[in-house]
């Protein structure tokens, strides 16, 4: 079995065993790597999609999806050796996040973009559809993005545990919607920063819903009409919390990564002062990592993966100055198993912290 790691696309694996192929959404396209017997290091065996910006992989019913940062989606067949493009039926094509999940038996895919809306495929993305009504909330007019051109994206989708009936789709910059029947009707929580960048289920409770953001870590223990703010800019583990996963099997452990602060801060200080942390109660408190990661890390953690694979599990990080960190002991030590490669990064973040790399 392959994963992947990429900024907007699936974060979670249950696997028998520990893969040996890890597929990566970079700056110049996916990239396969393949690790070492004893885990420690990888190599390169393939590059597709070199002159994309891939923002998302997911799989789906056998089939391998990418998406692109102005660039639409394309389907594989073979795990990423030749591509084809899928979008017909799609008017947006800078697309931030991809996801999927099975009802009654059958697989549909959803596409979050920018600007932000929701388009989804019955048809394993031979034709797409816009969910208009994710527009129609009360919010909308007042979507933006502090970065030229302000114009806010779908950053990313996630369901309920009950079956996929609630679609959640967070909006950066604008706040968290969800939708019962679909996509095609939504509403609007409240309660916390509008800079809401993803939530996350516990597996086995769907009241318990916990969310990254702009304002820090968030968790909701009623469906989401109470808000906890967790963490903020003062936090230790850092102001500017981004990915965000949890156990699958062990729902109260969670980790997150974080820069030190928004990347509106990045243009002077060139350092994101990112870090990797652990928290065993469900978010209420929080250690940072460190067994093999560094300090602070120059580049930005951009996105995270983590397999669960029976005896044990592995979490994966990869940054805009395309390192990639790999955990098998649930974060106790780490090693950087992959160095040198394109960025791995949501739209330009990248940009301004490479500069600092070339000094």
């Amino acid at each position: 079995m392959a994963i992947s790691l990429s900024h907007g696309g699936t974060t979670i694996f249950s696997s028998p065993t520990k893969s040996k192929d890890i597929l990566v959404g970079t700056l110049n396209g996916v990239i396969t790597l393949s690790r070492s017997a004893d885990g420690t290091a990888t190599e390169i065996t393939h590059r597709s999609l070199t002159d994309k910006h891939i923002s998302a992989i997911i799989q789906a019913d056998g089939l391998l999806f990418a998406s692109a940062f102005n660039s639409s989606i394309y389907a594989s067949r073979d795990m990423g050796k030749t591509w084809e493009q899928r979008d017909k039926g799609m008017n947006i094509h800078n697309v931030f996040s991809l996801s999927s999940y099975k009802l009654n038996g059958k697989t549909r895919l959803f596409a979050g973009t920018e600007p932000a809306n929701l388009f989804v495929s019955d048809d394993l993305g031979m034709s797409w559809s816009v969910r208009q009504g994710l527009r129609e909330v009360p919010s909308a007019k007042g979507w933006t993005f502090p970065a030229p051109p302000h114009v806010a994206h779908l950053k990313h989708i996630n369901f309920s545990v009950d079956g996929g009936k609630t679609i959640y789709a967070s909006i950066e910059q604008g706040g968290l919607l969800y939708s019962k029947d679909g996509g095609y009707k939504w509403d609007e929580f409240k309660g916390f920063h509008d800079d809401v960048h993803r939530i996350e289920m516990h597996t086995t409770n769907p009241k318990i819903i916990y969310m990254s953001g702009g304002g820090g870590l968030y968790k909701t223990v009623d469906g989401g009409t109470n808000w906890k703010h967790l963490t903020d800019e003062s936090s230790q583990i850092g102001g500017y919390p981004d990915q965000l996963l949890v156990h699958p099997r062990h729902p109260q452990l969670l980790f997150t990564a974080s820069a030190e602060s928004n990347p509106g801060t990045w243009f002077k200080s060139h350092f994101a002062n990112s870090r990797i942390s652990r928290s065993k109660n469900g978010g209420e408190t929080w250690k940072a990592l460190h067994g093999g990661l560094p300090s602070g890390m120059q580049g930005n953690v951009e996105a995270m993966a983590l397999e669960d694979w029976g005896a044990s599990f592995s979490l994966l990080a990869a940054t805009t100055a395309g390192e990639i960190f790999c955990s098998d002991d649930g974060g106790e030590t780490w090693a950087i198993i992959a160095n040198g490669l394109p960025a791995v990064s949501k739209g330009d973040h990248y940009k301004t912290l490479i500069i600092s790399a070339a000094r």
